[in-house]
Order: structure tokens, then C-alpha cells, then sequence
């Protein structure tokens, strides 16, 4: 998974339930994670999806 600042992301749970954000700082190499991510509810979180999450990473448009 490889992302840049700006991309949008959707984290979706097992429940079904969906969080939506900006990707606004990458800390792995090569657009790698871990991610800082603004959520679009204002709250940050860092994040680490891994091959096996059920997040999707958008490009900014």
C-alpha cells in the first residue's frame, strides 16, 4: 500500500462501519505506513493499515 499527502482514505470495520480521512503526513519510506490521517468527524490518528485491512487510498483529486 503506498500513499502521499492529500490522498483520501476509507477504513471500513468488520461491523461495516466506515471512517473517512486525508491522509496528511506519511512517515513510512516510499509512501509506505504509517500514516497521520484527518478524519473528515476532526479527529487525527495515525494509522497502520497492513495488507490484510479493509482501507482503500484514493488519489487526490
Amino acid at each position: 500500500m503506498q500513499a502521499t499527502v492529500g490522498d483520501r482514505i476509507r477504513m471500513r470495520s468488520q461491523s461495516g462501519a466506515s471512517a473517512d480521512g486525508e491522509i496528511v503526513e506519511v512517515k513510512g519510506q516510499n509512501g509506505e505506513p504509517p500514516y497521520l490521517v484527518m478524519f473528515d468527524d476532526g479527529h487525527q490518528s495515525l494509522i497502520y493499515p497492513g495488507p490484510n485491512s479493509d482501507c482503500e487510498i484514493n488519489p487526490e483529486a
